[in-house]
């Protein structure tokens, strides 16, 4: 769950506040599932605070898209997510984001007039260089969806293969240096995301002329 808190806050603290929400929400589903669907048994205050992110990052969103209704009512709500919870929790300064929703409630214009606030985790706001690879690998796949780049090239399975290297003991693997150069490297993403496209495709080969020998 940190490495999704960070690699979120990593992405809303660059600009990509489509993209932030992903890491949020997929670590949402996971905690939903594994709570179950006993509300008594369990503490419901993870899926607050990942709700109340999630819910932050899509009304800045609508704000800069300026749809004002959309902003108003996602910051009520994601207030509402984080009412209760205490300043600091899971190393997350909710006080601020609480703060920033109320006052994205009242006047979502002011994402005209100032960036928004940004999410603090561990007293930082982290920047996408300073994510470990496990918040790196998060944060991929969640930025080549919202600038579009998954829909020409295939950083998704460029991810699985790092996370298969990493398993593997190859940490220094071309893949998670394709990765790591895609979040870092804002100037050269589009030339890294070719690369990694293509260094997927020769594996992808190699894994079929594999399986033809054995079939």
């Amino acid at each position: 769950m940190h490495d999704a808190l960070r690699a979120g806050a990593a992405l809303f603290a660059a600009g990509h506040y489509r993209a932030a929400h992903e890491p949020w929400e997929e670590v949402w589903h996971d905690v939903r599932a594994a709570d179950g669907d006993d509300a008594e048994e369990s503490d419901d205050r993870d899926e607050r605070l990942l709700q109340g992110l999630v819910q932050y990052a899509a009304a800045v969103h609508h704000a800069r898209e300026r749809n004002w209704a959309g902003a108003t009512g996602l910051a009520e709500s994601g207030r509402e997510y984080l009412d209760g919870l205490p300043n600091d929790y899971r190393d997350v300064r909710v006080g601020s984001v609480r703060e920033a929703l109320a006052a994205l409630e009242a006047d979502p214009e002011r994402v005209e007039r100032r960036s928004p606030e940004p999410v603090v985790v561990d007293g930082e706001v982290p920047a996408l260089t300073d994510l470990d690879l496990d918040a790196t690998l998060l944060a991929a796949p969640a930025l080549a969806e919202a600038l579009g780049y998954d829909e020409e090239f295939d950083v998704e399975t460029g991810v699985e293969y790092a996370r298969r290297d990493v398993a593997d003991g190859s940490e220094r693997s071309k893949f998670v240096r394709f990765v790591f150069d895609f979040v870092r490297d804002a100037e050269h993403r589009a030339i890294v995301a070719q690369r990694l496209d293509q260094h997927v495709d020769r594996r992808r080969r190699k894994e079929e002329d594999v399986k033809g020998l054995f079939g």
